[in-house]
């Protein structure tokens, strides 16, 4: 591993915390819109599927937007950077757009009109952020930089619980203003202090965009990106995203249908049903830098592989003791498990990645694999457990992860044969 000097530590950890905190601000107005536009919609609409299907639209955007808009940010060349414009422009019109939700419900065109345009926006930037940290930071320290991230997605939980249970009830305009106030805030402070044409990866991506037009080869777009993916012999990175795929399903599962599971398996009310994935946010949290500190050490897919059997064996064990506590504790652990797969999947993408001019591509790649897990898993899961009933949905959850940990161990198998090449 490159040891690194103390300057270049000290840059690491500043670009860390500035990508965090554009993050943070991201996904607090995101907690937020997935926990309080439902009880807007249904001011208007009985239909609990169509409530879901409208609140469905921003991951449907953004497996189209995200991969184009990550491709559009890695050939740009401004003064500023590649990732900069967007996230000085799309963060306060997407800011703007949701102080607007809560003013626009009283009509539901009006409403659903106003959440298309804010997940639109938003969308345009989601993986802008995070693309900063493969610009910045080396290979062999983004797995931390990664965990940090994470954990600053995880903690807007709280902070939409919070904003919920202070101001929702009496002052529900307000409440939509302060998540927007706090993204203003945070692309105020990396207007101030991020030039991402100064990151290393922007210098050689523009260095090889000189090479590239010097030959005659056009900037690779996002269909470019998948037809080499898909037609590489190694088949490493289709793999990674069909783990992705897999393992986000899995994941999506074990949070979006435990409440229903509590209620019918385990015989508790909607309220306590609901607060069983409370404890498993902490676990979560506090799992996520050990998780990186690991994968440094053992190897990222290695750590990835142990985290996702923990997962599968949680969900295993919460079959087998099936109490309210056994639910919590499976879930810890499988959140803790996850952890591992959460924080390290998007960096081994990020490094099997043919050069820095498609890193923001890459980003944009993840989530699609990701929120299409999303979308389909609890879909897969659902089918599993009108067949094999409540009582056993962990473990049908168990199943589809032990699909994606077969996938990985494929994904460990190349590598190693190809560094054995490699060395031959």
């Amino acid at each position: 591993m490159t040891t690194m000097s103390a300057g270049q530590r000290s840059r690491a950890r500043r670009i860390t915390f500035l990508v965090a905190l554009a993050v943070f601000a991201q996904e607090s107005t995101w907690n937020f819109y997935e926990s309080q536009v439902p009880p807007l919609l249904r001011e208007h609409l009985d239909s609990a599927a169509l409530v879901g299907l409208l609140m469905g639209m921003d991951n449907l955007l953004g497996i189209f937007i995200q991969p184009w808009i990550g491709n559009r940010s890695d050939r740009t060349r401004t003064s500023w950077g590649r990732r900069m414009p967007y996230l000085v422009a799309g963060m306060p019109v997407a800011a703007a757009l949701f102080v607007l939700i809560p003013h626009a419900a009283a009509s539901l065109p009006l409403l659903v009109a106003t959440m298309f345009t804010y997940a639109l926006v938003a969308n345009t930037f989601k993986p802008i952020a995070e693309a900063l940290v493969p610009d910045f930071i080396a290979p062999e320290r983004r797995s931390r930089a990664n965990a940090a991230v994470k954990i600053a997605s995880s903690l807007t939980v709280i902070v939409a619980a919070v904003v919920s249970i202070l101001l929702v009830d009496d002052h529900l305009a307000l409440a939509f203003a302060i998540p927007a106030i706090i993204m203003v805030l945070s692309v105020g402070v990396l207007a101030a202090t991020v030039r991402d044409s100064r990151s290393p990866a922007y210098r050689a991506a523009v260095a090889e965009g000189h090479a590239l037009r010097d030959a005659g080869t056009p900037e690779p777009r996002v269909r470019d990106t998948f037809v080499e993916i898909a037609k590489d012999t190694d088949r490493s990175r289709l793999l990674l995203l069909v783990a992705i795929f897999l393992f986000g399903g899995a994941w999506a599962s074990s949070r979006s249908l435990i409440t229903p599971y509590g209620m019918e398996a385990l015989d508790l009310s909607r309220g306590a049903a609901g607060g069983l994935t409370l404890p498993s946010g902490i676990a979560f949290i506090l799992a996520a830098y050990p998780a990186a500190v690991l994968a440094e050490r053992h190897g990222r897919l290695r750590v990835m592989t142990a985290g996702m059997s923990v997962f599968a064996a949680a969900m295993v064990a919460g079959t087998l003791v099936r109490t309210p506590a056994g639910a919590t504790g499976a879930l810890c652990l499988a959140a803790a498990g996850a952890a591992c797969f959460l924080v390290n999947a998007v960096v081994v993408l990020w490094n099997l990645a043919p050069s820095a001019r498609v890193f923001g591509t890459y980003a944009g790649l993840y989530t699609v694999g990701w929120a299409g897990g999303g979308f389909l898993g609890p879909a897969l899961v659902g089918a599993m457990v009108d067949v094999t009933g409540w009582p056993l949905m962990l473990l049908d959850i168990a199943v589809v992860a032990s699909l994606s940990i077969v996938v990985v161990a494929r994904i460990g198998v190349l590598q190693r044969r190809n560094a054995a090449l490699t060395v031959t």
